[in-house]
């Protein structure tokens, strides 16, 4: 295997990683101000996030730290390109980390409501700006011979840019239903279970036609098989939800976003940055990528690393495994300085 195509793996592997770990907690953040009624409510849902959320968003810095490493033109051509989107990112991620950390700090509804709708629309923000620049790289950027963007500021914003982040918002939902489904217990539980059952077909057709559609353009019959695998989690999702089946369901979604991301990638490979202006200026695993050396000294780093940042975050779920519910949550308080 050469060093390019091990790397754009990498890359691959760390993007599904991403939205199978972060997707259901942006969906949590989003269902903040959709799903609980009550105070409490809201604060069994947080707390379902609490020990992981900020873990699950170091796989987008490394993402970006290693396509910045391993593939410099493509880095630079998508950031720039998108420079708007990503800030809009960056700006989402913040407001939904600060409202996570001071939401508790005084006891007040105004003041947690106000951080609520942070959360909610933090992590709407975040997800749209991550699914349209995924949907772009996916699909194509106006780039010239150089790799720049040619247009406005807005000539990223395309129908594709749009399927994108709406896929990846509406996954989250859906995702976070069946995360909420494993994770806690009562009436949260059963509300989350019934709106797996209802909303699943329309929460992952946005993201099975952005499949489709990148295996389209690229004709590769050899990916269609994965396709088939996605459906297949799809179906299994929504049967195992309506037998109550918290774990498969939740793994048979899980089955149904790495089948579609890996027919997505697969079928866009060696190209990882698309010219929709000509195809002779598409951005490939080869023209994008860095010297040999610096591949050949980032291999031997993350064929230590990555195991230990997988290992370390799987022992991190399995010691917080345990359900969360209404009863176990305490009464809300705050410090007034005398």
């Amino acid at each position: 295997m050469s060093l390019p195509l091990f790397w754009f793996i990498v890359i691959a592997f760390l993007w599904i990683g991403y939205l199978f770990l972060e997707g259901f907690d942006l969906g949590v953040g989003m269902l903040m101000k959709l799903m609980a009624r009550n105070e409490k409510e809201r604060r069994v849902l947080l707390n379902t996030i609490g020990p992981v959320w900020d873990g699950n968003e170091v796989w987008l810095i490394t993402v970006g730290a290693m396509t910045f490493a391993a593939f410099p033109m493509w880095y630079a051509s998508l950031f720039s390109a998108l420079y708007i989107p990503l800030v809009l990112v960056l700006m989402g991620l913040i407001f939904r980390a600060v409202s996570i950390e001071y939401r508790g700090k005084h006891d007040s509804d105004s003041w947690r409501n106000r951080w609520d709708w942070g959360l909610a629309l933090g992590s709407l923000v975040a997800a749209f700006g991550v699914g349209a620049a995924l949907g772009l790289t996916t699909t194509g950027l106006p780039l010239n011979e150089n790799g720049d963007r040619v247009g406005g500021a807005f000539a990223w914003l395309t129908p594709y840019a749009v399927l994108g982040g709406v896929a990846v918002v509406a996954f989250c939902l859906v995702h976070a239903c069946a995360f909420l489904m494993l994770k806690t217990d009562g009436e949260i539980r059963d509300r989350a279970r019934r709106a797996v059952l209802r909303w699943l077909p329309l929460g992952i057709l946005p993201l099975a036609a952005w499949a489709i559609i990148v295996q389209f353009m690229n004709a590769k019959v050899a990916t269609l098989p994965l396709l088939v695998v996605a459906v297949v989690g799809a179906l299994l999702a929504w049967i195992f939800a309506r037998r109550g089946k918290d774990g498969a369901t939740f793994v048979s979604l899980a089955l149904f976003l790495v089948a579609g991301a890996v027919t997505i990638f697969a079928s866009m490979y060696p190209v990882v940055l698309p010219s929709t202006l000509d195809a002779a200026w598409n951005l490939t695993v080869e023209n994008a990528s860095a010297s040999p050396y610096a591949l050949k000294v980032m291999s031997w780093v993350a064929l230590f690393g990555l195991p230990v940042v997988v290992l370390y975050q799987g022992w991190t779920y399995w010691v917080f495994r345990k359900r969360v519910t209404a009863e176990s949550i305490p009464a809300p308080h705050s410090f007034n300085a005398q």
